[in-house]
């Protein structure tokens, strides 16, 4: 959706664009691995073939961790762009050690941990996900905001 965005509003596609899809893209994992933690037992019995299902939990750990270590230097170099500027990648340094500190404390935990609380952890990585997201989108708008008064930017 915002590259589609941008294409409609400008006419093209642009190094802000492509940022912004990268960062929607390389969420999109994590985000939804975390929901399959919990969740593994209803995607096994529909027969969806979530990494939970096919490769297990231990598996989908890693590769959270993986994806959300791709993830921050994208979501941080989005700062140095015509979208980015000061006030947001403050909003992203925030957002992306919170994110790699949940991503650590689920891969560090053993399913036997996770049953024991009832994937208290996955379930909040999960619902952060959301936060850290809709948190990057909002940055983005406050920066563009700032720009048009001509109060922000680099």
């Amino acid at each position: 959706p915002p590259m589609i965005g941008w294409a409609v509003a400008t006419g093209g596609i642009s190094l802000s664009s492509l940022a912004m899809f990268a960062i929607v893209f390389l969420w999109t994992p994590p985000h939804f691995w975390s929901l399959a933690l919990f969740m593994k037992e209803d995607y096994s019995n529909a027969g969806v073939p979530m990494l939970t299902v096919t490769h297990g939990r231990p598996a989908t750990r890693r590769h959270i961790l993986a994806y959300t270590l791709i993830l921050a230097p994208v979501a941080l170099a989005t700062a140095f762009t015509s979208i980015g500027g000061p006030l947001y990648l403050v909003a992203s340094l925030a957002l992306n050690a919170v994110f790699i500190g949940g991503a650590v404390g689920i891969l560090r935990r053993s399913e036997a941990q996770a049953e024991a609380d009832g994937y208290h952890a996955e379930k909040r990585f999960f619902r952060f996900s959301l936060a850290y997201l809709f948190g990057h989108f909002t940055a983005l708008l406050a920066e563009a905001a700032l720009h048009s008064f001509n109060l922000g930017g680099w």
